[in-house]
């Protein structure tokens, strides 16, 4: 095996968190010119450092590659664009933004989230590297610039006169190889009393609900919390408050502030998660390494069920076609002998097929056409909107199937 080093401390990589296999990039989704070409797939194999405790999965791509050009629109999930909202009411009020603020968002995406801030007369600033998705958000009047976030481009902004009260980073944090380049930028470019929010997965969730599926080349990183206050601090800054999430399986938002700062003091929910994962092991490898059993017996379980249902002449479809699944696909060696196709509202993927199981994408109308005995749903962390917007499969006795952390069949 190659030998690779922490891209946070620099210490030597060898304990093994999740072994997947080899699959290609989670995103790389395929048009029919592409099915008989030779697909390019790498090592999915996660470690952790035994020095930090940042898991991690050493960089097979460069991010130009992966992000240039990318078929994820946030404003496609309306659970999602809710979430978005409920984040600017709260904010808004608690740190009494308004026309004179200023809010920076790095991956920013199509906007999803920076148009509740401008239609309250709050000035936005995106961050995005992918220009198709930028595009969107421009069309929408969000300014965007199209680069990758990191001290180059925060000095660059420093020096056109710009200064963030009020810096957000939803779900990029993992997607950065360059983790301290990332990190500083956001030490230069935020305000002397401005706040940084940053959403992202939380190990501790996804060790809990096996959600194994989460894991992919794009992100380089998976926090617990206490490696997340880690990175933070050598960068001189401080989290002085955290809240629990249901997005995502379970994420993290942490408010951050420069640490010479004093005008927002550490909460109790600060010391009190750092305790909680203390208690559960998450400052001891040990606990890293047990997690790898696991993930073998949820693809027997899948496996088993597509079976059974094949043996019974029963029809299976999948909604979605995110990134997860992707990786939940690859993992267990399903394709279209087994799930005949899935159906996606985005219009960026219809069309197109998953990578590696080479399933068609179609739109959602797909479903009626077809009536699916099962729907399996790959982005489960929505199944309930999904559930909603799709109950009339029920009218033909279809049923709905959750694959993490173990088969659900609804």
């Amino acid at each position: 095996m190659t030998a690779h080093s922490c891209a946070f401390c620099g210490a030597a990589l060898v304990d093994v968190f999740a072994d997947l296999g080899a699959s290609p990039l989670a995103n790389s989704y395929l048009g029919a010119e592409d099915l008989d070409r030779d697909e390019p797939v790498y090592p999915l194999v996660v470690f952790v450092c035994a020095e930090c405790l940042l898991v991690q999965i050493p960089a097979v791509a460069a991010p130009e590659h992966i992000f240039s050009d990318y078929a994820y629109f946030s404003s496609y999930s309306d659970s999602w664009l809710r979430h978005a909202a409920s984040y600017v009411d709260i904010v808004t009020e608690r740190f009494r933004l308004g026309p004179s603020s200023l809010v920076v968002e790095v991956a920013s995406n199509d906007g999803y989230l920076l148009q509740f801030f401008q239609r309250r007369g709050i000035p936005v600033l995106g961050i995005e590297p992918a220009a198709n998705v930028a595009a969107a958000a421009r069309e929408k009047g969000i300014p965007t610039r199209v680069e990758f976030f990191g001290t180059t481009s925060a000095r660059a902004l420093v020096a056109e006169g710009t200064r963030a009260d009020l810096m957000v980073g939803n779900n990029v944090l993992a997607h950065v190889p360059s983790i301290n380049d990332f990190v500083e930028g956001f030490r230069i470019l935020l305000a002397p009393r401005g706040v940084l929010t940053m959403e992202f997965p939380h190990l501790m969730r996804l060790m809990e609900g096996n959600q194994f599926d989460t894991i992919y080349h794009e992100h380089f990183f998976y926090f617990s919390f206490l490696a997340v206050e880690r990175v933070f601090a050598r960068h001189c800054l401080t989290i002085f408050d955290v809240e629990e999430l249901p997005t995502h399986g379970g994420s993290l938002r942490i408010y951050v502030r420069h640490q010479q700062s004093d005008h927002e003091p550490v909460t109790a929910r600060v010391d009190a998660l750092r305790r909680r994962e203390l208690d559960a092991g998450f400052g001891e490898i040990e606990t890293y390494r047990r997690f790898n059993h696991g993930i073998h017996r949820a693809k027997e379980r899948l496996l088993g069920f597509l079976d059974a249902a094949r043996r019974e002449g029963r029809s299976v479809a999948a909604y979605g076609a995110p990134a997860k699944g992707n990786t939940l696909l690859n993992f267990c060696g399903v394709g279209p002998d087994r799930i005949a196709f899935t159906v996606d509202r985005s219009p960026h993927k219809q069309g197109r097929y998953l990578p590696g199981s080479h399933i068609p994408i179609f739109a959602p109308e797909r479903l009626a056409e077809e009536r699916p005995d099962y729907v399996l749903i790959l982005p489960w962390n929505l199944k309930d909107e999904i559930i909603e917007r799709n109950a009339f499969i029920r009218e033909w006795g279809g049923r709905f199937v959750i694959p993490i952390p173990e088969v659900q069949v609804l």
